[in-house]
C-alpha cells in the first residue's frame, strides 16, 4: 500500500500561548459639545445596545472553546463585552492596563470620531503617515506598539500552552496584528466591533492566525 500524506491541521507549538483578541462591542455615540467620562486620559463610553448584543454573541460563540483565562483593559467597554463570556466560563477577567486604547490626546473623549468624520487635516496626516502622534497630544505609534507588545508578551508568559480571550480595542488589535505580521502600522486598523482576531505567541515571537472574524455577528 502506498503511504499517504495528508494536509495537517494547525495547532500552536508546544510552549506557545494562543490569544484571541476580541474587539469590544459598539459603544455609545459621540456628540458635539459632550465628552465621554474619562479614565486616565482615555474616553470611557459604555456599550450601545448594539454592542451589548455583540457581547452576547461573542459569549455564545466562544462558550465551548477551551479558554483558560480572560483579560480586559482599564476601560469599561471591555469589561462589559467580556461579561457574557466570563459568565459562561465561570472566569473572572483580569486587567492588562498596557492594552488600553490609543490615547488620543486633545481628541479623546469622543472628539476623534467627529474630527475623523470631518476629514480634519490632522486625521488625514495621521493615516497617511501611519502616525498617531499627528493628532494633537496623542501617543506616538511607537509608544503604542511598545506597550501593546509588552502587554501581550506579559499575558503570553503567564499562559503557555493555553488559550486566552483578550478583550481589547480597535487600535490595539491593529497594533498587535502589525507587530505579529511585520505589516505597516495601520494595515490592520478597522477590526469590527465584536470581531475576533488571533495571534500565537512563542517566547518573544508572534504570528497572526486570524483577523476580524465576524461570522458570529451575522
Amino acid at each position: 500500500m502506498t503511504k499517504e500524506y495528508h494536509q495537517t491541521v494547525y495547532a500552536p507549538p508546544k510552549g506557545a500561548a494562543d490569544l484571541l483578541l476580541i474587539r469590544h462591542g459598539q459603544t455609545e455615540p459621540a456628540r458635539p459639545g459632550y465628552s465621554f467620562p474619562m479614565v486616565d486620559g482615555h474616553g470611557d463610553p459604555a456599550l450601545h445596545p448594539n454592542g451589548e448584543a455583540q457581547a452576547i454573541a461573542v459569549g455564545e460563540f466562544l462558550k465551548r472553546d477551551p479558554i483558560d483565562a480572560i483579560y480586559v483593559t482599564t476601560l469599561r467597554r471591555t469589561h462589559q463585552t467580556a461579561a457574557p463570556l466570563a459568565a459562561h466560563l465561570g472566569l473572572v477577567p483580569m486587567v492588562e492596563a498596557d492594552l488600553r486604547e490609543v490615547c488620543l490626546g486633545d481628541w479623546d473623549g469622543g472628539l476623534y470620531r467627529i474630527k475623523a468624520a470631518e476629514n480634519d487635516p490632522c486625521f488625514i496626516r495621521a493615516n497617511q503617515r501611519q502616525e498617531w502622534g499627528e493628532i494633537p497630544g496623542a501617543e506616538t505609534t511607537t509608544i503604542v506598539h511598545n506597550r501593546v507588545r509588552a502587554g501581550l508578551l506579559r499575558i503570553a508568559s503567564r499562559h503557555t500552552d493555553q488559550r486566552v480571550a483578550v478583550v481589547v480595542h480597535g487600535g490595539v488589535i491593529g497594533a498587535a496584528m502589525s507587530i505579529a505580521s511585520g505589516a505597516e502600522p495601520f494595515a490592520f486598523n478597522g477590526a469590527a466591533n465584536g470581531s475576533i482576531s488571533r495571534i500565537v505567541v512563542l517566547g518573544d515571537k508572534m504570528s497572526v492566525k486570524g483577523f476580524n472574524n465576524s461570522s458570529h455577528l451575522l
